[in-house]
C-alpha cells in the first residue's frame, strides 16, 4: 500500500515572495491521523495545499497515494475543508443542501440517485446533524456549521480528509466535541486525516502524530513528546 502523502526535499515560495517552505521531508501512512501545527505564517496551510496538489513545489516532489500530487487522478475522493469554509452564511441553504454539494464530483450530470441520497443521509448522521438536516446553515452555531462542512467533505467517501483550521472561531466545548467526532470517524472509516491548526490543545489526545512546521519541519512525533521539546533550552528557537 503506497504512502498517503510523501514530501521529498520540498521547497516553496509564492511567486517572487519570500520562501515559505524549505527542505521538507514528510511521510504520512495511509490511515494515519496527523496534526500539522505551527505559528501563523509558518507554512502549515501551504504544506496542506501542496499535499492536495493545489500548489506546485518549487523544488522537490510531493506524492499523493503514489502519484504526483498535482496530477492526482481521483480528486473526487479527496475531502477538503478549507480555512473557515463558508457559503456566505447569509445564503438560505440547508445543511442537507450543503452536504449534497459534496456529492457533485461523483455525479456531474446533476440529478442525485438513491446511492447519493443514502450517502448524504449517512454523512449527516455521522456528524450528529440528522435532526438539523433541513435547517438553514445560518441558523446553526459555529461548531454545528463546521460539522456540516465536515459531512460535505465525507459524503464522497474520501481516501483522505484534509481540514484547515476547522476549530478556528468556535468555543472550547465545540473544539473538544469536534476532536471527539474526528476520532470516532477515524476509527470507523480508517480514513487518512490531515488536521491543520495553529494550536492543537483540543485534539492532542486524539491524533496519532504531530508535525510542527516553521518554514521546515522542526518536530515530528507523538504529541506527548512535544512539551519536553519546548522546555529543552537547546530547542528554544522552535
Amino acid at each position: 500500500m503506497p504512502l498517503a502523502v510523501e514530501f521529498d526535499k520540498v521547497g516553496f515560495s509564492y511567486g517572487q515572495g519570500p520562501r515559505v517552505l524549505r527542505d521538507v521531508d514528510l511521510e504520512v501512512e495511509t490511515g494515519e491521523f496527523l496534526a500539522i501545527a505551527g505559528p501563523n505564517g509558518g507554512g502549515k496551510t501551504t504544506l496542506l495545499r501542496l499535499a492536495l496538489g493545489l500548489e506546485r513545489p518549487a523544488t522537490g516532489r510531493v506524492l499523493l497515494f503514489g502519484e504526483s500530487a498535482e496530477r492526482f487522478g481521483d480528486r473526487a475522493r479527496l475531502g477538503y475543508l478549507a480555512q473557515r469554509a463558508q457559503l456566505g452564511v447569509q445564503a438560505p441553504v440547508t445543511v442537507r443542501e450543503v452536504v449534497a454539494a459534496g456529492r457533485s464530483p461523483l455525479n456531474p450530470f446533476g440529478r442525485l440517485n438513491r446511492d447519493d441520497r443514502e450517502a448524504i443521509d449517512r454523512a449527516i448522521d455521522r456528524v450528529g446533524l440528522s435532526a438539523l438536516a433541513k435547517r438553514p446553515l445560518m441558523r446553526l452555531s459555529g461548531g454545528q456549521q463546521q460539522r456540516a462542512f465536515i459531512a460535505k467533505a465525507l459524503v464522497a467517501n474520501p481516501r483522505l480528509l484534509a481540514l484547515d483550521e476547522p476549530t478556528a472561531g468556535v468555543d472550547v466545548e465545540a473544539q473538544e466535541a469536534l476532536a471527539d467526532l474526528l476520532a470516532q470517524l477515524h476509527g470507523e472509516l480508517g480514513v487518512t486525516i490531515l488536521f491543520v491548526s495553529h494550536e492543537f490543545g483540543a485534539i492532542e489526545h486524539v491524533v496519532q502524530r504531530l508535525v510542527l512546521v516553521r518554514e521546515t519541519i522542526v518536530f515530528d512525533g507523538e504529541p506527548a513528546a512535544l512539551p519536553e521539546l519546548w522546555h529543552d533550552p537547546s530547542h528554544t528557537h522552535v
